[in-house]
């Protein structure tokens, strides 16, 4: 079991220094975030009980359940009826970098995972004929997953690959991208297009989540430095625990379009 005296030693000075005019549990509240931004908590760690944090702290239940509210409706906390605590992974993604799920968490240190749903060698529906330029008999590769970070599902993926350029889903492991490359086709460029929307009942189950959730709704499209598209994918990931960002330029600034 978890040994949380240095998270208690932590909260407490953050609250003996903060501003004693601000009730309690938003000084909790406001030293749990920070515990978490500043790795005291980790990404996916658990927390201790209410009633280990109301002893330790000296503080009532009903503050501490005030302030595991407020976080948990930041987002930043996940709580279950009759399981522990955890904290929420929310992951940053940059706009202008062709990177695939695993090595955007792997450059953050956490572990990416997947739970499969499927690896089929089908024809394309019309929306995946449009996206990648072939003919309704024209047969792909379509992988969906539940994708993981340290062990926590973030996203659910619908991958389509053409099947000249991928002739079997069980060549992808853990990374698509990776697949691709060993087989001499590996993406050069994409376009991304991001829309918001809820997730459905079946979303909600695969992910976790309550339906209604907030969803991130990126559709991608990869090309080959030929010109020939070669993935089309759309990924639902959980609004709560994604975030997107771009880095934004002055007129006059070199820059790439991404449209």
């Amino acid at each position: 079991m978890r040994d949380f005296a240095d998270l208690y030693l932590y909260l407490i000075k953050h609250m003996e220094s903060s501003n004693q005019s601000e009730p309690l549990y938003r000084r909790l509240s406001a030293a749990l975030s920070d515990a978490l931004k500043s790795g005291i908590l980790s990404a996916s760690a658990h927390l201790p009980s209410e009633r280990k944090l109301s002893d330790k702290l000296d503080l009532s239940r009903v503050t501490v359940r005030r302030a595991l509210d407020e976080l948990q409706a930041d987002g930043f906390l996940q709580r279950r009826q009759g399981a522990r605590t955890s904290v929420t992974p929310r992951l940053e993604k940059p706009l202008s970098v062709l990177t695939g799920f695993s090595e955007e968490l792997q450059a953050r240190g956490l572990e990416p995972g997947q739970r499969w749903i499927s690896r089929k060698t089908v024809n394309p529906t019309p929306t995946e004929s449009m996206a990648l330029g072939l003919p309704p008999t024209e047969p792909i590769v379509r992988l969906v997953r539940v994708r993981l970070a340290d062990g926590v599902p973030i996203a659910v993926e619908r991958a389509a690959v053409p099947k000249m350029f991928l002739p079997d889903g069980n060549m992808v492991s853990l990374s698509l991208y990776a697949a691709l490359a060993s087989a001499g086709a590996a993406p050069a460029r994409g376009i991304q297009r991001i829309r918001a929307g809820i997730m459905t009942k079946l979303d909600a189950e695969l992910l976790e989540a309550e339906p209604g959730t907030p969803l991130l709704i990126v559709e991608r499209r990869c090309f080959l430095d030929d010109g020939r598209p070669v993935e089309f994918t759309e990924t639902r990931y959980n609004g709560e625990r994604y975030d997107f960002s771009a880095e934004l330029l002055t007129p006059g600034t070199v820059h790439t379009s991404y449209n």
